[in-house]
């Protein structure tokens, strides 16, 4: 079986633009903002870089090289797009040992902005969101229904669907997870990745399925929940005034799985519903389980934070937001340009 990516069900209709994104890198500008403060002291050095048309993972590596360390020694809490000026933040881990001058790293692409030491590496997923600023060029379509549907988005949140990038040119990301539960070798990093991509998949097509029922905002029984902007979780056998009451506020989102071994952690109509779509790719989810991944969930509503707009011309547009770590600006961009 050959999996292709589907054009998951929009929120509030179908777009109504189209345009360009990424026509340069200063059009795609990406800010990480840690979760904790550096301390000031210790083994690691945490950098703030700015880089510009580079991949995260190159950066690492040329900071292993310039500091004299392990690539191991170097860490990152998220992958950045490459077509993009991203703010990001590295640690370098130097036992007993002073610091390089930085501004020797600095390039035509890559800046440091600041350079401060703490006691512990940085992990993976310590952000508490991301800051975008985008521009759409050669923007055409309907105004006003475009204005309204960046309303609705401000108002009410976007399904928080995995973005296209996690699967790989054409969905193959998929596809080569497939190959690795079929016994396909592959390296460490990109057997994360493609195990990534599962997950990713069969939690968009339980999220697509809630779209399309138009629930996927709205308290089902047996759901568990999330609140906004935490990972403490809570379940609900049958909604009531109080769930529907903190999901309008937006206080709480319900959630759908990231598949893996263990318990769902649903009941009733919602375990139900997930069941469904899940034995739909039998392959993927026995893989997942027999690759020892585990079961977690996800919001499948996520608020767009701050969210600004403007028309620089008739056929630019800009957009300003804040997303929670995890979350994907072209999960936003889907809703209003084709």
């Amino acid at each position: 079986m050959q999996f292709e990516i589907p054009v998951w069900p929009h929120v509030y209709g179908q777009p109504a633009g189209q345009g360009k994104i990424r026509s340069v890198p200063e059009d795609f500008i990406v800010k990480e903002h840690l979760s904790f403060e550096p301390s000031g002291t210790g083994e690691h050095a945490f950098l703030q870089i700015e880089k510009t048309g580079e991949n995260t993972e190159y950066v690492a590596r040329q900071l292993a090289r310039f500091a004299g360390v392990r690539q191991r020694d170097v860490s990152y809490a998220g992958l950045k797009d490459r077509h993009a000026v991203t703010t990001q933040w590295f640690s370098v881990w130097l036992p007993g040992k002073t610091d390089p001058d930085w501004s020797l790293f600095a390039s035509d692409s890559i800046k440091v902005l600041q350079a401060i030491r703490h006691a512990r590496k940085l992990k993976r997923g310590v952000l508490s969101g991301n800051s975008f600023e985008l521009i759409i060029r050669d923007w055409q379509g309907d105004k006003d229904k475009t204005l309204a549907q960046l309303e609705s988005i401000r108002a009410n949140g976007i399904a928080n669907y995995f973005g296209s990038q996690r699967f790989g040119h054409e969905g193959q990301n998929v596809n080569k997870a497939l190959g690795l539960f079929q016994g396909m070798k592959t390296g460490r990093e990109q057997r994360s990745i493609y195990l990534s991509a599962a997950r990713s998949y069969l939690f968009n097509q339980v999220l697509a399925y809630r779209v399309d029922q138009q629930n996927w905002n709205q308290a089902v029984a047996g759901d568990t929940y999330v609140f906004d902007q935490s990972h403490s979780y809570f379940k609900s056998e049958q909604p009531d005034q109080d769930i529907a009451q903190r999901l309008a506020a937006k206080a709480i989102h319900p959630t759908g799985p990231l598949w893996g071994r263990g318990e769902m952690g649903i009941s009733g109509d919602a375990l139900g519903i997930e069941q469904a779509v899940i034995e739909r790719y039998p392959g993927l989810a026995q893989g997942l389980i027999s690759s020892e991944v585990d079961m977690d969930r996800r919001a499948l509503r996520v608020c767009v934070q701050d969210l600004q707009w403007r028309f620089l011309s008739d056929a630019v547009l800009q957009l300003r937001f804040t997303l929670p770590a995890g979350s994907y600006a072209t999960s936003v961009l889907r809703e209003i340009i084709l």
